[in-house]
């Protein structure tokens, strides 16, 4: 997201060179440059002892493809900690180990996602009123049923590398 007023005061920013960073919006009155926001979430490669993904369906998301579990990071909380948490609330499963794989800029959205891979022990799903189906797949059905090229896509690939 790119500002236009300063969040603070509310006046009208104007562009102003910034070191290195180019032309960058900066607020005259509170003397400070306002540089683009983009919203932090984790996702995450849940992967059982068998060797089999938890993938979510979510109809607001899409109703063909499953995803990988995700979402935005708390004020305060630390990415572990966000991935943990969602995966307790959207599968009802604790996490007894977890990988950082890497980093997926999602420009559109303006989003910076941080892909974990995430070991669970089997179990059943106590899903959230957010997911509206979860199944166990083997790595190459999982492959099949996420949309192809999406982040959850690469983190499949990357994450269950890391986790075999």
């Amino acid at each position: 997201m790119n500002f236009t007023y300063c969040p603070h005061c509310g006046e009208k920013l104007i562009p102003r060179e910034i070191g290195d960073e180019g032309m960058i919006p900066y607020c005259q009155t509170c003397k400070k440059p306002l540089f683009p926001f983009f919203y932090t979430c984790t996702i995450n490669l849940v992967v059982n002892e068998y060797k089999e993904i938890a993938l979510i369906r979510q109809d607001y998301v899409s109703t063909e493809n499953y995803v990988c579990v995700a979402g935005y990071m708390k004020p305060g909380e630390s990415a572990e900690l966000s991935a943990c948490r969602e995966i307790k609330e959207e599968l009802g499963l604790a996490v007894q180990s977890l990988q950082f794989i890497r980093s997926y800029p999602l420009e559109q959205k303006s989003l910076l996602m941080l892909g974990f891979a995430a070991r669970v022990k089997k179990d059943d799903f106590r899903l959230s009123c957010e997911v509206d189906s979860a199944c166990w797949f083997p790595f190459e059905e999982a492959v099949k049923r996420v949309r192809p090229g999406s982040v959850a896509a690469q983190l499949l690939e990357e994450g269950f590398a890391a986790c075999s």
